[in-house]
């Protein structure tokens, strides 16, 4: 979980940020740039919805569950309606700090299975929508593809990684936690501290996943070195890789803005 800063690192980083985090890619398509992305205090995110959820109902924003601000849950631990007041600085296209959103609670989080935290906040779409000209990310309802065209969206940092999907991961193991199905990028996704809970959209701008995790050492299955797990139980390790969670999986277990895990076919881990 090399993206999340902590608060020890976060000066040293905004210090150096010049001289370390690597330059900006491309510019991204006119369809994909910092709209629906938000900042938090150590991580990335953004304003997501499910497609055709109600734009009247409570706003959500997504991150990884790395970045919940009770630190790193447990293996096997899910969080289900936990009050939190978290804020968040919503982005404008360009990257400008437009306004700050507020949390209310804690919709799901998990780090087991897949790495990700869902804010319910204190307004609704059509509100954030009225006041600040923003809408959220739609969420895919289909897994991705491999060799998709991708854009990873850094609210944090306000740059945007440009790569494709090398691939997926069968199993993804780092520390004590175990990953499915997540997926690998081409080496130009070079994503660093601070990353952690950026979008990955395709190229119609839609929310294929979110950017969780990387090899910094080449290290074997330890904290900030993940390896990766084949069906027969091989495992391999490419030191330098970087890797995101899928989000289709959200569409299976919410109706609306509402998480149901109790919903026919919900795949997500459970309390």
């Amino acid at each position: 979980m090399r993206k999340r800063l902590f608060g020890t690192l976060l000066g040293a980083l905004l210090a150096t940020a010049a001289v370390t985090a690597p330059a900006v890619t491309a510019a991204a398509p006119a369809a994909i740039d910092f709209s629906g992305t938000v900042a938090l205090s150590n991580c990335s995110g953004s304003l997501v919805k499910l497609p055709g959820a109600a734009t009247s109902g409570p706003a959500l924003v997504l991150t990884n569950g790395h970045c919940y601000e009770g630190g790193f849950l447990s293996p096997g631990q899910v969080l289900v309606n936990k009050s939190s007041s978290r804020s968040f600085t919503l982005l404008s296209s360009t990257g400008g700090n437009k306004a700050t959103l507020r949390a209310t609670k804690v919709a799901y989080a998990t780090m087991t299975d897949t790495d990700i935290t869902l804010y319910q906040l204190n307004t609704t779409y059509d509100a954030i929508r009225s006041s600040y000209g923003i809408s959220p990310l739609e969420i895919s309802t289909a897994h991705p593809t491999q060799g998709t065209a991708i854009k990873v969206v850094s609210g944090y940092w306000k740059r945007i990684y440009t790569c494709n999907i090398d691939g997926f991961v069968y199993r993804l193991k780092e520390g004590d936690w175990t990953w499915k199905d997540s997926i690998r990028y081409t080496p130009s996704c070079n994503t660093i501290g601070g990353t952690s809970g950026s979008p990955i959209e395709d190229p119609s701008g839609k929310l294929i996943g979110i950017n969780n995790t990387g090899n910094e050492d080449g290290e074997r299955c330890t904290v900030n070195n993940p390896c990766e797990v084949d069906q027969n139980g091989t495992t391999t390790v490419h030191q330098g890789t970087n890797y995101g969670e899928e989000t289709y999986l959200l569409a299976g277990c919410m109706t609306g803005s509402t998480v149901d895990l109790n919903k026919a076919g919900c795949a997500l881990p459970k309390p």
